[in-house]
């Protein structure tokens, strides 16, 4: 099954049509349930101005929606991920760590997503809310995100995409190398 995913990304890729911005959209490596529902509930009025390719999650690939132009699912990508995240103008996320750092890293124009409190321990809101303080990304709490508040925070996010873009490039690299080496000679003097 994999190697047939990966024939069939490659071939997804390819036929992206050049002139609307892609988005990726992740919920993390299982997806994310009100995520996917919110992108599916707003796809018809999306695929106006944009494409978008969904890492929606195992066993989370709608079957309806495969072949409509302009959405590619897929349930998890390895190897090609860095074709995907080539390819996508902006990036629909949650806010855990790993991720935002990748999308800093990668300078791409973010819509964070984070989990709510009910669901976590609320460090993915305060990711989102350091990275929407020091102009880094957008917000949308899952608690207001509908297909329409979806809609209209994508249009916003391409509207800001220069600026966000120009923040995330000047954005300090975070290396945390020298104080994690201070803490362990800091750990193993007597």
């Amino acid at each position: 099954m994999i190697s047939i995913i990966t024939l069939s990304l490659l071939e997804r890729l390819q036929a992206l049509d050049a002139e609307l911005p892609v988005i990726m959209v992740t919920g993390g490596s299982l997806g994310a349930v009100a995520v996917n529902e919110a992108v599916r509930g707003a796809l018809p009025l999306l695929l106006t101005d944009f494409q978008l390719l969904h890492l929606c999650g195992k066993g989370k690939v709608e079957a309806s929606l495969l072949d409509t132009p302009g959405y590619r699912q897929f349930e998890f990508i390895s190897t090609e991920l860095p074709d995907v995240f080539a390819a996508s103008d902006l990036v629909v996320s949650r806010a855990g760590a790993n991720a935002i750092f990748e999308f800093l890293a990668l300078a791409k124009p973010m819509l964070l997503i984070p989990l709510p409190r009910s669901a976590s321990r609320g460090d993915q809101i305060l990711n989102a809310q350091s990275y929407e303080r020091r102009g880094l990304a957008n917000v949308l709490l899952q608690e207001d995100m509908t297909a329409e508040s979806l809609i209209a925070a994508l249009k916003k996010l391409l509207e800001q995409a220069p600026t966000l873009r120009a923040a995330l490039e000047e954005a300090p690299a975070a290396d945390g190398t020298e104080a994690v080496l201070a803490l362990i000679e800091q750990v193993q003097k007597p």
